[in-house]
């Protein structure tokens, strides 16, 4: 009987979703919660871990589906933003570059040399102060649908809780034409199916460099309704 090496059988078996768990690290605003997965071998051969940013308002829930793939070959980390989800608030109102500077806490704590960040709409902008805060950390950055001027979707009405009112305002004062000039990472933009050509040629106005991608779906059920579309685009741009 014919036998083949345990290699060759390694890569002929499908791979199985990776595992998604949850854990509370400290931030300089208190506990920051995340969901993460990572592959099942040890991780000796993965990718460089992933560091994965929700939109205001919501919660790193949003990555479940796409995280148990993604995390076939690398780690991925999805933390609610502070005063999202389950992490603690700010006791002020922040910037993005605060809610940068959290996240970079998180970074510090599990000693990550190397890292890439995707984020969505608002997370968007905070994954690109992240980029421009440790810019020898950070090797790629995966925009999803992010705002064409820096201003938020939406207005901020009174009656929201004080961090969604806080992550909005934080989200309009943003001065994306300065700050985004400034990336040198590679980066890739995903459109969504809400996203006119006027705001398509607005971001690429801002990162004239940037690779960008239409992904013909529906912004607010991309992660649920797509996942494996979305980490296959997202393994191939950060392989290449």
């Amino acid at each position: 009987m014919l036998s083949m090496p345990r290699e060759t059988l390694k890569h002929l078996q499908p791979q199985q979703p990776a595992r998604v768990r949850r854990g509370y690290f400290e931030c300089r605003y208190g506990q920051l919660h995340l969901h993460n997965a990572m592959p099942p071998g040890g991780g000796f051969e993965e990718g460089t871990p992933l560091l994965c940013l929700h939109d205001c308002p919501g919660s790193g829930r949003l990555f479940v589906r796409f995280l148990a793939l993604a995390g076939r070959d690398r780690s991925v980390y999805a933390p609610d933003l502070p005063g999202f989800g389950e992490s603690d608030p700010p006791l002020a109102a922040p910037v993005l570059a605060d809610y940068a500077a959290a996240l970079g806490d998180f970074v510090d704590s599990m000693r990550l040399r190397k890292l890439d960040v995707l984020g969505v709409r608002i997370g968007a902008l905070i994954g690109a102060e992240l980029a421009l805060a440790r810019g020898a950390q950070v090797g790629r950055l995966v925009m999803v649908a992010p705002p064409a001027a820096g201003a938020p979707e939406r207005a901020a009405p009174a009656e929201l809780p004080r961090e969604q009112r806080w992550a909005l305002e934080a989200a309009a004062q943003y001065p994306a034409r300065e700050r985004l000039a400034r990336l040198t990472q590679k980066t890739l933009i995903l459109k969504t199916r809400e996203e006119g050509a006027d705001s398509g040629a607005r971001v690429r106005e801002l990162l004239p460099a940037a690779r960008v991608a239409d992904l013909e779906l529906p912004g607010r059920e991309l992660f649920a309704a797509a996942p494996e579309r979305l980490a296959e685009a997202v393994r191939e741009f950060l392989r290449g």
